[in-house]
């Protein structure tokens, strides 16, 4: 028998060692398996969560960057015709020009990274990734506040956070733990697409930090009275910091605010 892959530093590899952490990420990835579903797997490493999400799709591109570990990726699924083990930087691959969903057991120092990839690609439906737990909170507004990145693109995508992994389910195990995150393309988007270019303007200079509140902010682009009207019709207190406003009232912000 073959030696494990010793887990590379370099390359922020945390193996997921739990076949019921990978089944469950499988099922929030393709919650009924489906014929059609073309997916695309982000760091393969040993192979865990590909062998849950194998069986639940019509083709699996699982992409591995570390070299070491593609000939054992291979042998494993080699009779698995639907499955294609993709030696290379999944961030350096093109998307696919079908519908397809992105998961992967991401490596922390990548997640950004990973996560603009994805939000880039034109075909993308979904992307159901395990994350730094902070990231995974932080990014879909689980503390109580929203990032910049969540409010920009959240016209067209949709954050969830989906749950907690212990980071005893990987090998080795790191210092903190895992969240999943999801992240949905909307099949509306919440704006028209004339109007991305407004809305992109209006959260850039709200998340400025240019004059204490989101408040003072905006009025460097606006009359006063217009923010004030914007403010009351979000249900937003003047004083209110910019991490504290919901997607949904940025949305009613632009839609005042965009009107004049």
């Amino acid at each position: 028998m073959a030696r494990p892959t010793r887990a590379s530093r370099a390359l922020s590899q945390n193996f997921l060692a739990d076949p019921a952490t990978a089944d469950r990420l499988a099922r929030l990835t393709v919650p009924h398996p489906r014929r059609d579903t073309l997916l695309v797997e982000v760091g393969a490493g040993q192979g865990a969560l590909t062998a849950s999400l194998a069986p639940r799709c019509r083709e699996l591109l699982a992409y591995e960057i570390d070299p070491r570990l593609v000939p054992g990726l291979r042998a494993r699924f080699d009779t698995a015709p639907h499955v294609r083990v993709i030696g290379g930087d999944f961030l350096a691959a093109r998307p696919p020009r079908t519908p397809f969903s992105v998961a992967g057991n991401v490596p922390f120092s990548r997640t950004a990274d990973v996560v603009d990839w994805c939000l880039r690609a034109p075909a993308l439906t979904d992307a159901t990734l395990l994350t730094q737990l902070e990231y995974a909170r932080k990014r879909t507004g689980d503390y109580g506040s929203w990032t910049l990145l969540t409010i920009r693109s959240w016209p067209r995508h949709e954050w969830r956070f989906l749950g907690r992994i212990a980071r005893t389910r990987f090998r080795p195990v790191p210092g903190v733990d895992a969240g999943v995150v999801r992240i949905e393309r909307r099949r509306t988007p919440l704006i028209a697409p004339d109007a991305y270019g407004s809305w992109s303007r209006l959260v850039e200079l709200g998340f400025s930090g240019v004059g204490g509140s989101l408040h003072a902010s905006l009025r460097r682009a606006h009359p006063g009275r217009r923010v004030d009207a914007a403010f009351r019709a979000a249900r937003l207190d003047p004083r209110t910091l910019v991490g504290e406003a919901s997607p949904g009232q940025w949305l009613r912000l632009h839609e005042v605010l965009a009107a004049g």
